[in-house]
Parts: C-alpha cells; structure tokens; sequence
C-alpha cells in the first residue's frame, strides 16, 4: 500500500518528478518502475529525439510529454522552436505511438484532475509491461504446404515444426491452401507439444470450428470458448475470439500459454493482433494462412517477429544470437544512500555530486589500464561533464579515447563513432547516446560507471557489446559497485540476472556447456583460459545482495490498488486503518525524500 507525502524534488527534473510522484499516487509506485524516462528515438528526418516518458500499456507504446505553455504557444517562443516541437510529436505519432501531454502548472494546481485523466487514457487495470526493444526477436521461418498432397504435407509439416523447435526457432508460419487442414496440422502439434494453448481467430464460426476440432482430436484436454458472453479462460486449451481476448487482457498472465495459434495470420498486422502478440510469451507461435502475399508487400513472418514477444537474453546466448558475458565487480568507496531517489530514477544532481569525484574517475581509468589495456571498451557514464572527465584522464595516460554526447553535433558523433568502430579510437565515453540505436560487434568491454535505477537501461547498454564477432569469446563487464541502501540499489549484472554468487570473471551468461564446463575448473581451484589477462584468482569468492523491493512488492496490493479494488471513496480511510493497526502493510519501503510506500 502506498502513502504519499507532500511534493518533493527527487530527480534532474521537478517537472518530471512530478509527474512521477502523480503517476505513482495513481497506479502504484511499483509501476512507476515501468516508466522509462527520456526514451530515445528518432524523428523522420532520423534526428536524435527523447521522450519525457514512454510507457507500454496493452501492447502499445505510450509516450508521455511534461510542458509549460510557452514551451507550446508560438507567440511566446520562436515559430522554428514551435515547428520543430509539432514535428517531434507528429514523428511519434508515425511511429505508432500513442501521445499524451499534461502542462506543469496543471500538475501543480490540479493534481487530481491529473491522476482521474490517467486513469482514463491508461486505464483503471493497465497492463505495464517492461519495454524490450533492446532484445533480439524471435528466430522463425515459413513453411509453404500449398503444393503437398493432404495426408503427406501434414506429416511434413509436423516434422518441419519440431525440426524449428530442435533449432531453437520460435515462431512458425505454416501455409496452406484454404480446405488442406491447417487447423488439423495446428492441433496436432500443439498437442504434440503439450502446454497450456490458446488459439486466435477473428470470427465466432472459426472459433467454434476450432474448438470441436481440439475436442475431438485432444479428448484429454479440457477445451473452452473465449467469446462474447462465454469466458472460459481457465481451460487447458482456449479457443477465443481476437476481440475478446484483447479487451480482457487483464484476465491472464502473460506466461500463461506455452503455445499460440493464430488462424488467417495475415490479420496479424492490425492492432488488436499486435496488442495481443506483444502480451503473452509463449514458447512457441504458430501463424496459420492461405494467403502468403499481403496487399501492403509486408512480410507476415517479420511482422510476427517484431510483434510477438522478443527472445530473453539469456535464451539468445543459449542458441548463440549473442555471446556470453563475464563479470568483474569494482567496488567503490563512494555512499549513495543519502542520493535523493524515486521508484525510477536518480536526482540526477545528487547523483553526480556523490559519483563525480577525483578518486573514483582515477579508478574507472586505473581499471583499464590494469585490467583491460588495448582492449576496445567503451565507458557508461553519469552525465557529460563525467564523460569528457574520464575522456580526459585516458588522453593524459596516453590512452586514443573520446566522450560522445547528444550535445555534439551529429556529423562529428558519426565520425568519433566510424574511428571507434575501425578501433582507432580504443575507448568510448558514453551519456545516454550508446543505450540504443547503435552497435559495434568489435566492442569486447563495458564499464558499467553510471549508477542506474532503471532495468531498461542498465540492460540497454550491456546490449551494446552482446552482438557476435569473429574471434569473440565473450563480452566482460565491469560494474562499479557503490555503497546503496536496500531500497536505492543501482542495477548490476548480478542483480539483473539475479545470480547471489560472484567470481571475479566468471560467466555469468552462457549456454549450460560453458558453466557446468567453467564451474568443474573452478572447483579444482583453476582458472579458465578465457581468464588469462585478467588479474583475478580462481579461489575469489563474494555473496552478492541482489534484493529487489519491486519483485517483493509485485503480487501485493498497492494502497492506491487496494483504494480502487475495496471501491474507498478516501485515501485518509485506508491511512487510519494502517495507523490503527487494522491494516498490516506486508512490506513497507522507504524511499527519499520522507516517503514510505506500503
């Protein structure tokens, strides 16, 4: 449950924080974590954008912006300034995206009209989801089955699918001609497969032909319909409308189904389709059309690729999309427990004053120095100035670095990042330009020197030296560790991955192979080869604290939600139960600035 206090600044932008403290008193400060702040993308003309905010709701993209009125009104700024703003949101809306815009002044003086607007536009039951552009998408293929005799192509179909699923594929789309039993093939392998299955069509006779299917062909399954006015959503197999399963959402889990069939997939494309798609992550996907070629030219298996759910990371280093990462741990003496702080983010301020010291810059470069030498690296750092501070003490120790930023101009960017990439600049500085956007597969190191708060971010960046390269054996991390409190701990590869055993460059991702093959070195007290240049002993050992106040608080009720499910009219009713005793808070987290969310 969740008490909130009066207004105060916890990060670079009041505004901002605000709007995080309004949203938090609305939905739940445990979904506040799901707002990604300054979201970077680019408008049409591909110049570098951010959005105040951009959250995921239902499927779809939510931007967010925090104005003042003069930041919007052409008599009081200048009319390029006003057409470069209207071609910002007009660029997002070509993204897709849907755009909501609160001025200060309203939140300031109209906070509830605020919180009641939210509600609408996002939903008394929204369905946040973490936003997962950074990971790669499904591998899938096509299977044409048009030229097959009937009994024969559905068996080479069958084997086909399996053969996908030995590969590590996990999306299909199966082409049939219209009559062939697409729907028979489909059944079939879900039920050779075994887990829980929904199946997906856009009218109520494919549904109901879809469900005496099942019935007949998987008598031991319990089957039920998902449409109109009957919701039988906790069958083994659900059979269900589009439309229905869309408007429901909030009904099911997103692991809730380990397969999907999507009848006439070349519907796929349409929003109620991708809200869908987006929302569950199923093992396995499996499209089902007659008709391959679409009107618009678009491909239906990448539109499924980038609709549906993205591969985990560690799933895409197991089937060797990425490369493994090993870790080393750097520990500062540097205290952030008294940085101001909110459910997503930093005061930015507090935090630069607390990191942007002489003793731990000098440690981010003797760290390269000692450790990593002539290796291509680049540095995540705070801000700007802590960029070009590190870029400097590298030039003094005669070390090629260069600090790039969104405050250099984009033809110097695009040069500083062509050296880089040719390796004759060894070590990039980075502030926020590098989470998105751009690769270098050559990259063989990564300084985590930017305390984050946000999982987005902080797994962004380490995705910036995950792509494949030739001779690459593995990525290694280095996270400097600062002093935190529980409740303010920065993300670490340890943390992300929630893994409490640390060895200094030991795996951390990998397939099962190298660890059960890396772990037998290390219990006979060896290093493996891949740790030759790395200072480390074999013997290292560290507990880690990977303690997350979100993850406590996920499945518990939020004041705010507890307000909205007991349908209280006052939120000082449900703080008198709680200082009476009546009420109990399972968990009470305090974070910065006097607040406590229960």
């Amino acid at each position: 449950m969740t008490s909130m206090p009066t207004y105060r600044s916890a990060s670079g932008s009041s505004a901002e924080d605000l709007f995080i403290e309004l949203f938090s008193d609305t939905f739940g400060a445990e979904k506040a974590g799901y707002l990604y702040s300054q979201y970077p993308f680019s408008d049409i003309y591909q110049n570098n954008r951010f959005a105040d905010f951009l959250i995921e709701n239902g499927g779809r993209k939510v931007a967010i912006e925090i104005d003042d009125e003069a930041s919007h009104n052409p008599k009081l700024i200048s009319q390029n300034k006003f057409y470069d703003d209207l071609l910002k949101q007009n660029s997002m809306i070509y993204l897709g995206w849907d755009v909501y815009r609160w001025a200060v002044r309203q939140m300031q003086q109209q906070p509830e009209t605020v919180k009641d607007e939210l509600r609408v536009f996002l939903g008394q039951h929204p369905s946040f989801r973490e936003i997962e552009d950074y990971l790669p998408t499904q591998r899938g293929k096509s299977l044409d089955g048009s030229q097959l005799e009937l009994k024969e192509h559905q068996k080479q179909a069958l084997a086909a699918l399996e053969e996908m699923r030995c590969n590590f594929e996990t999306i299909a789309l199966l082409y049939h001609a219209t009559g062939t039993g697409k729907t028979v093939t489909a059944v079939m392998d879900a039920k050779r497969f075994g887990k829980r299955t929904l199946f997906l069509a856009h009218t109520v006779e494919l549904v109901d032909q879809a469900t005496k299917t099942f019935r007949e062909l998987w008598p031991r399954a319990t089957v039920g319909r998902y449409v109109e006015s009957m919701k039988q959503g906790n069958a083994f197999v659900v059979c269900g409308s589009i439309q229905s399963v869309a408007l429901n959402l909030e009904r099911f889990k997103p692991d809730d189904f380990g397969y999907i069939i999507v009848d006439e997939a070349h519907h796929a494309s349409a929003d109620t389709y991708q809200k869908v798609l987006s929302y569950f992550t199923p093992e396995f996907t499996l499209g089902l059309t007659a008709t391959p070629e679409r009107a618009d030219d678009k491909n239906i298996l990448d539109i499924f690729k980038n609709t549906a759910h993205k591969l985990d990371i560690q799933t895409a280093v197991e089937i060797g999309e990425l490369v493994p990462v090993r870790c080393i741990r750097i520990h500062t003496n540097i205290d952030l427990t008294k940085v101001r702080f909110n459910s997503v983010q930093y005061n930015i301020r507090d935090l630069e004053s607390k990191i942007y010291v002489p003793e731990r810059n000098q440690l981010i470069v003797d760290t390269w120095l000692q450790y990593v030498k002539d290796k291509r690296t680049v540095i995540f750092c705070a801000s700007v100035k802590h960029a070009q501070e590190i870029a400097g003490r590298l030039h003094v120790a005669g070390v090629t670095a260069e600090a790039v930023s969104g405050e250099i101009k984009a033809s110097d960017r695009r040069e500083v990042l062509a050296r880089f990439e040719k390796g004759e600049i060894k070590v990039l500085c980075a502030c926020d330009l590098l989470n998105e956007g751009w690769d270098c597969p050559a990259t063989e190191v990564l300084f985590m020197a930017r305390p984050t708060m946000s999982k987005v971010l902080y797994t962004q960046q380490l995705g910036r030296g995950m792509r494949l390269s030739p001779g690459k054996e593995s990525l290694m991390v280095f996270d400097f560790v600062d002093n935190a409190s529980q409740y303010n701990m920065p993300y670490s590869m340890h943390r992300l991955f929630r893994l409490k055993e640390y060895k200094p460059g030991a795996l951390v991702l990998g397939t099962k192979q190298q660890k059960i093959a890396e772990q037998g070195l290390y219990n006979r007290g060896e290093r493996p080869d891949a740790l030759i240049d790395w200072p480390v002993d074999a013997l290292d050992y560290e507990l880690v604290d990977i303690f997350n106040w979100q993850d406590e608080a996920k499945d518990m009720y939020s004041q705010q939600e507890l307000i909205r499910h007991l349908s209280v009219q006052k939120t000082q009713t449900i703080d008198e139960y709680i200082r009476r005793g009546e009420i109990i808070p399972d968990l009470v987290v305090d974070l910065s600035g006097n607040k406590q969310f229960k």
